[in-house]
């Protein structure tokens, strides 16, 4: 396991994932337009430490402002939360953790000082929930992976995009910590090969078998029935689709066609049931990361590029949901819905 993001005191440290797997970078923040910044360029990412590095973001404004008067402090907090909302747009967690610390914090009375200390308090408790939703995840998870299966995955849902432990990667660690020898394909993940670059290294860290191939091989492996499975992670889950990392629709259609299981592991701050495929905002992101591969550029000057982040799998493509409340079928969703809205 490995801890992605830490609060010490009015100090956020996280992993450089940009520097992996070369080498291994802690940065320190201080101040929430850093967090901000580390967000926008993928210093850190993934769904869930998107959110809970947005609480903390929340977090620095009001361990460090010097407001005296507790509206003061809010007022802070909101033009923060504005500056963390315009960083990605296609992750809900991060606009559900904003949400959540900004509601913490106009629902505790008394002074400035204590509205800061707890709106602190919130986000290490954020932190710490994350991984114990990931560890649930893995459990219930882990009954779809038998002994023996191949699993593969696109992107990287592993400890790294979360505080710990991982989404869809969590499913596979506590498939193998309870003895079940798999093997893990990892799909390398263009344009910023995520897959090649940070589920190769998370692991080969935790020694379990992994093979990494090429986005392009994926029906070549399904077609010689070394694959049994797909787990995946999600940015948002909305009533018709599953919206993940670019690439995630043409793994979802290979496995159909090959009758392999398409999971989707992601926690329930993911779900966004009361919108559709067609109201998402999908990220569109610099040109550049298709046409070099770090400072080496690989296409023609002047060429006309596509670079969505993200693209969207139908749900007649899923064959489950795996969350911390239990493992769904996308049927399912219509409960899930009324029950977080009751909870709302």
């Amino acid at each position: 396991m490995m801890r992605t993001i830490e609060w010490e005191d009015g100090v956020v440290i996280i992993i450089d994932q940009t520097k992996l797997p070369i080498k291994f970078v802690l940065l320190r923040m201080k101040k929430c337009s850093e967090v901000a910044s580390a967000i926008k360029h993928m210093k850190l990412r993934g769904a869930p430490l998107i959110g809970v590095a947005a609480a903390y973001g929340l977090a620095l404004t009001a361990f460090h402002s010097k407001a005296e008067e507790r509206e003061d402090l809010l007022k802070e907090i909101d033009e923060s939360a504005v500056v963390l909302r315009e960083t990605r747009p296609t992750a809900v967690n991060l606009f559900w953790a904003i949400d959540r610390i900004v509601g913490k914090a106009r629902a505790t009375p008394g002074e400035a000082m204590n509205v800061a200390k707890i709106v602190v308090a919130e986000a290490q408790r954020m932190a710490n929930e994350d991984v114990e939703v990931n560890c649930k995840m893995g459990e219930h998870g882990s009954r779809l992976i038998e002994d023996g299966d191949g699993v593969l995955t696109h992107c990287n849902a592993g400890s790294l995009a979360t505080v710990d432990y991982g989404t869809a990667l969590g499913v596979v660690r506590a498939a193998w910590n309870q003895g079940k020898k798999i093997r893990v394909f990892a799909a390398e993940t263009r344009p910023r090969l995520q897959g090649a670059r940070l589920t190769a290294y998370e692991l080969k860290r935790d020694c379990i078998p992994v093979t990494l191939i090429t986005d392009t091989m994926v029906g070549h492996v399904m077609s010689r029935q070394l694959v049994n499975k797909v787990v995946v992670g999600a940015d948002r889950i909305v009533r018709d689709a599953v919206i993940n990392k670019i690439g995630t629709y043409n793994v979802a259609v290979l496995a159909h066609e090959h009758g392999i299981p398409f999971y989707v592991a992601a926690p329930i701050s993911t779900m966004d049931l009361s919108h559709t495929s067609g109201e998402a905002v999908i990220e569109e992101r610099n040109p550049e990361e298709v046409t070099n591969v770090r400072s080496i550029r690989i296409a023609p000057e002047g060429i006309e590029v596509m670079n969505p982040a993200f693209d969207f799998t139908p749900m007649k493509y899923v064959s489950a949901i795996i969350t911390e409340k239990g493992v769904f079928s996308p049927e399912d969703l219509k409960t899930v819905h009324k029950d977080l809205k009751r909870q709302d």
